[in-house]
């Protein structure tokens, strides 16, 4: 894709995946691109485990959907869950004074580099806040403390038809002033 704004307008959330398995140069290649998302301090507070299982998948689906959430996880055949980790000390400090997280930012930065990541690569992907993240944490076999922040669904869409995108007006959104 050779325009930003393409790119933009032809990610969406995805929630009915194909039967198509992903490649792991693919996955790679999304994790490169958060690898180089900008953080503060150049922290870089994030870890990342990709599942690409027919074993493990269905399994982190299951975590995916208490409550009767999700199901459509069911039919993805790869997840990233989205750690985070401690800030360096240089972003810790700031975030003290300035009374910020700026690993939770850095973190969703790292996570929409991921999404765009996908979409250029002909992927799509649903970012997941709902997941039992202790029995994510059991499945996956994870330190006991890692910290999971958002799971990320990816496959590639069974009907590649982009939907409208329904958002503010920019007008709602924005101030101006010069």
């Amino acid at each position: 894709m050779s325009n930003f704004f393409e790119l933009i307008n032809k990610r969406e959330s995805c929630r009915s995946y194909s039967n198509k398995k992903v490649s792991k140069e693919q996955l790679v290649k999304c994790i490169e691109a958060a690898r180089l998302a900008p953080s503060a301090c150049n922290s870089q507070p994030w870890s990342f485990v990709v599942v690409n299982s027919e074993e493990k998948s269905p399994l982190v689906a299951k975590c995916i959907q208490s409550m009767g959430m999700n199901k459509f996880t069911n039919e993805a055949p790869a997840f990233i869950v989205v750690c985070e980790e401690n800030a360096n000390l240089s972003a810790s400090l700031g975030g003290l004074v300035r009374k910020q997280q700026y690993a939770q930012g850095d973190v969703g930065i790292a996570t929409v580099s991921i999404c765009f990541a996908a979409t250029e690569l002909g992927l799509s992907t649903c970012i997941l806040g709902w997941f039992d993240e202790k029995k994510l944490i059991e499945t996956l076999k994870l330190s006991k403390d890692k910290r999971i922040r958002l799971v990320i669904a990816v496959g590639y869409a069974k009907n590649e038809n982009i939907r409208d995108k329904k958002r503010k007006s920019i007008d709602e959104i924005m101030t101006y002033i010069d």
